[in-house]
């Protein structure tokens, strides 16, 4: 069987596991490709998120116990399926044509099946010089939490050279994204009779009025060669019991995507500066990701890329984030590129699809790559 049928075999195989997150179950298929990848000879061992949602990290070695290995990364959950029906059964891996419909068909199975079909086969190759390490996380779509536990973990991970996120891309090269930071921001006022307003102190309009003001704010003009400008989106705004009453607490949401060189702890500050009367709550973060074209690694990766899908483009960013924003920094920083035979635009959508065609070119990139680093 070639290593695009494999990886088409095991995507079907992976969609049939719902790992719905929340609440995740990612257990099972943590544990399908954990004995793929012991049975191909690579040491395996787990990190648990949370009680039956482990994450992954299998590594093979290299002869040059020196030369770092190349890391793949991926994750196995997904997002709910949403209130509109679907054409396709999400859990069956049904195909017209070239597509291949099921949730997480795109984003990300079959960029997971992809480079698990590739590490196989670059480990039956006795002679090469470096290694492979992959980690494989639950928890990604809730604030990449299961990168987050791996990095907390002492000795979770080894030496990477060079990393590859699978994540829907089309197998076009992207090199970064924005962070994430959520951000909960309270205001609190004095209730009184609807009659009376004046008696009161109204914390919705201190939360429209702040959600008004953060809607055009522009931190302080900062801006990233590569991934443009941070935004602020307010999500939300919560508040009041009763009509009849003036509300004494209301609440923002708040999303922001960073650039390098932002902080959570510096946004906070700001906002809390910004807004003195409110009380500013971090929910969650994720760090943004860059690495700037050039280099030997990420020119090879855009000459095979080109030469397998046949087109070229200039690298940008992802619009979301992924995983490497924690686990980047965690291997020091190594040159990292965004591929994945998904398409970005069906993330999460209803009768989510991939093409056939692009997991079999994926298998073969990501092989390719494998070899030429590992030789």
């Amino acid at each position: 069987m070639s290593l695009g049928a494999e990886a088409i075999a095991l995507t079907r195989l992976l969609l049939r596991e719902n790992t719905i997150n929340p609440p995740g179950g990612e257990a099972r298929s943590i544990a399908i490709l954990a004995g793929m990848l012991e049975e191909a000879g690579f040491a395996t061992c787990t990190v648990d998120l949370a009680p039956g949602r482990p994450n992954l990290i299998a590594r093979i070695a290299g002869a040059d116990a020196d030369a770092p290995a190349l890391g793949f990364t991926g994750h196995v959950d997904i997002v709910p399926l949403g209130e509109s029906p679907w054409g396709h059964d999400p859990f069956a891996g049904e195909t017209d044509g070239d597509l291949l419909y099921g949730r997480g068909s795109s984003d990300m199975k079959g960029g997971i099946a992809a480079m698990v079909v590739a590490a196989r086969a670059i480990a039956r190759d006795r002679g090469r010089r470096a290694g492979i390490e992959l980690v494989l996380t639950a928890g990604e779509e809730t604030g990449c939490a299961g990168a987050r536990r791996v990095v907390e973990v002492p000795g979770s991970l080894g030496r990477v050279g060079a990393l590859v996120v699978g994540e829907p891309t089309g197998l076009t090269p992207r090199l970064g994204h924005r962070g994430v930071i959520w951000i909960r921001v309270r205001f609190t006022g004095r209730t009184a009779h609807a009659s009376m307003p004046h008696e009161g102190d109204n914390a919705v309009l201190k939360a429209a009025r702040a959600a008004v003001l953060l809607s055009d704010y522009d931190f302080g003009g900062v801006a990233h060669h590569g991934l443009g400008r941070p935004t602020l989106n307010v999500g939300r705004l919560e508040g009041g019991l009763n009509l009849n009453s003036v509300p004494d607490s209301a609440v923002l949401g708040i999303d922001i995507r960073p650039v390098p060189g932002q902080s959570s702890e510096g946004i906070l500050a700001e906002l809390r500066h910004l807004l003195p009367e409110a009380e500013v709550e971090l929910l969650s973060d994720c760090p943004p990701l860059w690495s700037d074209a050039g280099g030997d690694w990420l020119a090879l990766v855009a000459e095979r890329t080109a030469a397998i899908t046949g087109t070229r483009s200039s690298p940008t960013p992802v619009p979301f984030a992924t995983d490497a924003g924690f686990l980047t920094p965690a291997y020091g920083g190594p040159p990292t590129v965004v591929l994945g035979p998904g398409a970005t635009e069906q993330a999460h959508k209803t009768d989510e699809w991939c093409s056939l065609a692009r997991i079999e070119q994926a298998a073969e990139l990501y092989a390719d790559l494998a070899g030429a680093w590992c030789r």
